[in-house]
């Protein structure tokens, strides 16, 4: 091998390793399911909820129907997690999340907070730390849908406490047989059918 034929190739061969360098640089912040890329990115203060243009796709025997793009900072007021019935195969958890107002100790420790049954319910002894319409604007119960594996190892780290972040889609859920399971699109709204359906994407528990 020539001199010339040596200094072509180690020319291509660098050219290649910075191209291939560049590429992970640029998709890094897409292929990580959770940590660091997701932990330095900010987040407003209460969920951000977007339209989306994303398509249905499978998840199992189940349909799932992207509704809006979601992304959420909060303080975690209590997690419950179901292993029995046909919205477990989906969602094994849920968490209640406060944001606001709803993330101070003062606020949320004075409430008796409880979840079964897919509902969030709280309670007070005396009177309420803070308007129960703001209660209702600056908290829910939401259904966690882990998008892979490495998400849901990291929504096992949930804790009454902490902050979470998650990143995601809200979506409405469909089975052949009919049966079918709505996310709420609203902050406001409260009683049956008021809980987020989070498909979770990215999670970081803080």
């Amino acid at each position: 091998m020539t001199l010339r034929s040596m200094l072509v190739i180690g020319a291509l061969l660098t050219g290649l390793f910075f191209a291939a360098d560049t590429w992970r640089a640029r998709t890094a912040p897409q292929r990580i399911g959770s940590g660091l890329a997701l932990a330095q990115q900010s987040f407003a203060a209460e969920p951000v909820q977007e339209p989306t243009s994303a398509r249905p796709f499978p998840l199992g025997a189940y349909q799932v129907h992207p509704v809006a793009e979601f992304a959420v900072r909060a303080r975690i007021l209590g997690r419950e997690d179901y292993r029995l019935g046909r919205e477990a195969e989906l969602s094994p958890m849920d968490l209640a999340l406060g944001w606001k107002r709803m993330t101070e100790p003062a606020v949320y420790q004075a409430l008796h907070i409880t979840q079964g049954g897919r509902w969030y319910r709280y309670s007070w002894p005396d009177r309420p730390p803070i308007p129960p319409d703001e209660i209702i604007a600056t908290s829910s119960n939401m259904h966690m849908i882990p998008a892979n594996p490495a998400v849901r190892q990291a929504l096992e780290q949930a804790r009454a406490g902490r902050y979470i972040r998650l990143q995601g889609k809200l979506v409405n859920i469909t089975h052949p047989s009919g049966w079918r399971w709505n996310s709420s699109l609203s902050r406001t709204d409260s009683g049956a059918g008021a809980c987020e359906l989070v498909y979770v994407e990215a999670a970081w528990v803080e």
